[in-house]
């Protein structure tokens, strides 16, 4: 079984938290263990050390090339808007596994 240690990053972490808790929900569901949790963008540089992947907000999807800098190691990504702003956790989950390949 794969399991997944995720990152969502935005300005202050709170929105993202919402959408940790539906990506979380659709885990369990699909029997998938995984790690989600949510950060400021601020903390990327630490928290992404640990990470399979880091997801940002689409409301900082202007920082993902610092991101990517900080992290050089690490898959980053926007967050889909559409799937964000639905807080369509088992949608952004796929776009995880797409990306990771598992």
């Amino acid at each position: 079984m794969a399991k997944f240690n995720i990152i969502l990053c935005c300005a202050m972490g709170m929105s993202t938290s919402m959408l940790c808790n539906k990506m979380r929900e659709a885990a369990k569901y699909e029997g998938i263990e995984a790690t989600i949790e949510a950060h400021p963008l601020a903390a990327v540089e630490e928290v992404g050390k640990t990470a399979d992947i880091i997801l940002l907000g689409p409301q900082v999807r202007y920082q993902k090339d610092a991101v990517i800098a900080k992290c050089p190691n690490k898959p980053v990504d926007v967050v889909d808007m559409s799937a964000y702003g639905m807080m369509d956790g088992k949608k952004v989950l796929a776009q995880v596994r797409k990306i990771l390949g598992r």
